[in-house]
């Protein structure tokens, strides 16, 4: 029997290294040359929506620091779960990314039974991109012109309808019925601004979504705003109280974020570099000018050690809203 001599054991673990190198040189040296070609941001929710506009917002300015361009490409369905798992199977190469929301990466394992991805360990954090209050409106042609009105009309009515498109939109009004004792009934929508057609038109009653989605409508008068979701009222509308303030409720508060996340496994230097570029775009006049002064956006961004601690954080949150709100798992 062959028995290796101590010699030849070490000659062994020695091509054993020098070829275990050889496999990661062309990881390290593509990290090191990151990025040499566009990068894809997928956004999981329909074009015009605000995960949309704040995607295209960083990506043009996150092109500057990484000399590439950003191409955005829709995955919407799915309540943005389709587009998420598109990202959590892609290459970990950093060149296919996700634009993230607390409903991909906080609020999925709440609401349904088959999430295709693990949040905590399917996706690498980068940075916290933002996060913004929801507005509560209804159709122009619903009677009542305050949130405790509506709330008296809905003691009268069986035939009140409520629109949304994803988890935030859902959770957040399912809470504001539970809170009040108003009942709905829910109507899907595959996209915030589709659903926002229909309110406009008046074929649902109420639609509540954020800021970015909500105040072009609420300022051009098509539809009426009645509350705002946060605990502190928007700098855009200093005049729309609270939920709480309109409804009497105590302690609702409910607000949608966005932040960017790669397929788990990306090299460190890569996550580095993409954290780099949203800090510089966060710094920008132009992001402030789009997000902030425009949609009463707050731009906050993090390392990805604090983005991964508030995923978890927000998945616990949300398993409390959603008891709160009654809503079952699909």
């Amino acid at each position: 029997m062959f028995r290796a001599t101590p010699s030849l054991a070490r000659l062994a673990a020695a091509a054993a290294l020098v070829l275990g190198g050889l496999a990661l040189a062309p990881r390290v040296a593509d990290a090191q040359s990151y990025p040499n070609r566009p990068i894809r941001a997928i956004v999981p929710f329909a074009a015009g929506s605000a995960t949309d506009i704040v995607a295209r917002t960083f990506a043009d300015q996150m092109s500057k620091t990484l000399g590439q361009s950003i191409v955005i490409e829709n995955r919407p369905g799915a309540n943005g779960m389709i587009g998420a798992d598109a990202v959590a199977k892609a290459a970990h190469d950093g060149y296919t990314i996700l634009v993230g929301t607390n409903s991909t990466n906080a609020a999925a394992p709440a609401l349904f039974n088959n999430v295709p991805f693990d949040m905590h360990k399917d996706f690498q954090p980068v940075s916290f991109l933002c996060s913004v209050p929801l507005i509560v409106a209804v159709a122009n042609s619903v009677p009542a012109r305050t949130l405790r009105e509506l709330i008296d009309l809905a003691k009268t009515r069986t035939d009140l309808t409520f629109a949304s498109a994803s988890s935030s939109q859902r959770v957040s009004t399912e809470m504001l019925l539970a809170m009040t004792g108003m009942k709905m009934t829910h109507v899907f929508y595959r996209s915030g601004p589709n659903a926002m057609q229909d309110l406009i038109a008046g074929r649902v009653t109420l639609f509540t979504a954020d800021l970015g989605v909500m105040l072009p409508q609420v300022r051009g008068g098509t539809v009426r705003a009645l509350a705002v979701t946060s605990q502190q009222r928007t700098a855009q509308m200093p005049d729309l109280p609270t939920v709480d303030e309109a409804a009497g409720t105590k302690g609702y508060e409910l607000i949608a974020w966005f932040g960017l996340f790669t397929p788990a496994g990306v090299p460190d230097e890569v996550v580095t570099k993409l954290n780099e570029a949203v800090r510089n775009a966060a710094a920008s006049t132009e992001v402030k000018a789009a997000l902030t002064d425009r949609l009463g956006m707050v731009i906050a961004p993090s390392s990805p050690e604090e983005l991964a601690a508030r995923v978890n954080a927000e998945a616990v949150k949300w398993e409390e809203a959603a008891r709160v709100a009654g809503i079952e798992k699909q």
